[in-house]
């Protein structure tokens, strides 16, 4: 297993969560990293990407100024913090290493892809 993911779990909107994702040393050092979620019935989408240094980050418009990705090189880790969670961010969250330095929005250029981890968000 070269990502692990992991965090999720029930929060009352509003709330927070952290989500880490614990890569293998050669899939993360010098790998852009991406975070994914996918809700029910409805595909996969781009929630968040930081650069290989972390000099680069994006989000999805949805979840900006909420949402913050950040990695630790010493720990392999990435994570995602969400704050001031809403319902429609119930979702599987994945995340993924991407081919090259950089992450993107596009899922093709992604090699590697966590197991998902979920979180529901309740009113």
């Amino acid at each position: 297993v070269q990502l692990q993911a992991s965090g999720g779990g029930l929060v009352q909107a509003g709330g927070s969560l952290r989500l880490s994702c614990v890569a293998s040393r050669r899939t993360f050092s010098n790998n852009g990293m991406g975070w994914f979620r996918q809700a029910p019935g409805k595909e996969r989408e781009f929630v968040a990407g930081m650069s290989w240094n972390g000099g680069d980050t994006s989000y999805t418009n949805s979840v900006k100024g909420r949402f913050v990705i950040s990695r630790d090189h010493a720990k392999n880790t990435v994570y995602l913090q969400m704050n001031s969670l809403k319902l429609e961010d119930t979702a599987v969250y994945y995340c993924a290493a991407s081919r090259f330095a950089y992450a993107a929005r596009s899922q093709g250029i992604y090699q590697y892809w966590g197991q998902g981890t979920l979180v529901t968000v309740s009113s």
